[in-house]
């Protein structure tokens, strides 16, 4: 992890780090039982960008594993990468939390 200098965007992330994890526990459950491929391909495309601009590169790595994923309607494997997923947030979470 790697941290931007820019104060403006550190103050920004645990807002959304927040937003992350409740997507994780709302949407991502609910899109992956609607079996909506396109719109889960998109979270994982958002995790992907939106985590890389934070510095954020190991989540933003699984965005790109839950992108392939969604695309190949694997389910099982979508919803074993929200606990990583949720799991490598939580540790952003607990990292700023010591700042």
């Amino acid at each position: 992890m790697k941290l931007p200098n820019d104060p403006i965007i550190l103050e920004m992330l645990p807002e959304f780090i927040d937003t992350w994890l409740d997507d994780l526990t709302t949407l991502f459950p609910a899109l992956v039982a609607a079996k909506n491929s396109q719109d889960l391909y998109r979270m994982g495309h958002t995790i992907k960008g939106s985590c890389a601009q934070f510095g954020l590169d190991e989540v933003s790595l699984l965005g790109i594993e839950l992108m392939t994923y969604a695309k190949a309607e694997q389910w099982d494997k979508a919803m074993a990468l929200r606990t990583k997923i949720q799991a490598a947030i939580l540790e952003v979470k607990k990292y700023l939390e010591t700042m």
